[in-house]
């Protein structure tokens, strides 16, 4: 074989090297592959998981939280591959997933945006974005949206043309509903200088004043996010869904309550609710405290639940 022709082959074979990785879980083995979603602000970058061999099968697109959330469920603070394992159990019952890093999170940081040009409408366009590539990928039956917390609400308002939706552990209120209610533990001060900002946000105003102590959570160039953010209500946005809807919650979740899941499911009649004895926020099995609880935040060879598992299988693959 010629040099130049050997030395292409090396560097394909170590293209194909990095962004495939084959790995073997009991008798199955579950294939990674990187895909990039090209946007105007630069590259998003995702994983999708599929058996080995396979023929039109579903595919989800798997929707993480809020903050610096990755595509496998981590974020510098804590490391509990929960949506990494998620895909690799759902790949063993026959249903491909796509998990992406969100737009200046982890692979995909270059592709953020400034903290005052960022809005919420930027993650739900990415999402539809991601959805339509699934679409067109002949090698898939129906397409899914999975979201998990506040991926949740960014599901359900791009996933209006897909064939499913499952909301896990998502939020059954605005998010200025939501600050509120955490802000409530708070001294009457701060509740008393926090609310009207809220408030101003929720009806589109910013507020160039802020008092120093609230800065952080206020600050301007902040405001314009949460004025996009606070437009949405996860109740009004699930009643869109005209497609079949399973909302999960965990029993045993500190972030997100029953009420919640709920919420979601009673504005949405034809939605189906499952909740899930003692599953945590991070899809874990706790019998424990709170401290118990958190711990497994941490623990990233945890299994996760098998009845979240089941459930999402079962709705997925049900006619």
């Amino acid at each position: 074989m010629h040099m130049k022709k050997i030395n292409i082959f090396i560097a394909l074979l170590l293209f194909a090297t990095l962004t495939v990785k084959a790995s073997i879980i009991k008798d199955t083995i579950s294939i990674e592959s990187k895909i990039i979603l090209q946007t105007k602000t630069g590259e998003i970058y995702g994983t999708l998981t599929t058996p080995e061999k396979f023929d039109k099968i579903p595919v989800a697109l798997i929707i993480a939280g809020s903050g610096p959330t990755d595509r496998d469920g981590n974020n510098p603070m804590m490391k509990n591959n929960s949506l990494k394992i998620l895909a690799s159990e759902l790949s063993k019952n026959g249903i491909a997933t796509l998990r992406y890093d969100k737009r200046g999170i982890a692979e995909s940081k270059g592709a953020g945006k400034s903290e005052s040009d960022l809005r919420f409408d930027d993650y739900v366009n990415d999402a539809k974005e991601w959805i339509q590539l699934l679409k067109k990928d002949k090698r898939f039956s129906i397409v899914i949206v999975i979201g998990h917390s506040e991926g949740s609400l960014i599901g359900m308002i791009a996933g209006t043309s897909v064939d499913k939706f499952i909301s896990i552990a998502g939020a059954g209120q605005s998010a200025d509903k939501i600050i509120k209610e955490q802000l409530s533990s708070q001294p009457k001060v701060v509740q008393d200088l926090s609310f009207p900002i809220i408030d101003s946000l929720k009806s589109g105003k910013t507020i160039d004043n802020v008092p120093p102590m609230l800065n952080s959570l206020f600050r301007p160039t902040v405001q314009p996010y949460m004025i996009s953010w606070f437009k949405y209500d996860p109740q009004n946005e699930i009643k869109k869904l005209f497609i079949p809807t399973l909302v999960l919650q965990g029993t045993n979740d500190i972030q997100v309550s029953i009420e919640d899941a709920k919420r979601l499911s009673n504005a949405n009649p034809k939605a189906e609710l499952v909740l899930i004895n003692n599953m945590n926020h991070i899809f874990r099995i706790i019998d424990g405290d709170k401290q118990a609880n958190i711990a497994t935040y941490n623990k990233g060879d945890l299994p996760i639940s098998n009845e979240l598992v089941k459930s999402i299988t079962t709705f997925i693959l049900k006619d």
